[in-house]
């Protein structure tokens, strides 16, 4: 389904996150990438299965 070469990785792929941007609505907080996935500014994530991945932001340690 994906156009490009190489093709984007699948959605259930854990490299999911380098597929291309499609549309990108930073006002709202979201981008759809071309495997479907809904990303989120908090990096949380909407599969097209409907599968809500919670967000998985880094964590810093206290100084």
């Amino acid at each position: 389904m994906c156009p490009h070469d190489p093709a984007c990785p699948a959605a259930e792929a854990p490299d999911r996150e380098a597929a291309r941007t499609l549309a990108c609505h930073p006002e709202q907080g979201w981008s759809l990438l071309c495997n479907g996935v809904v990303l989120f500014d908090d990096t949380g994530e909407l599969l097209p299965s409907g599968t809500v991945i919670a967000p998985h932001r880094p964590v810093v340690g206290a100084a």
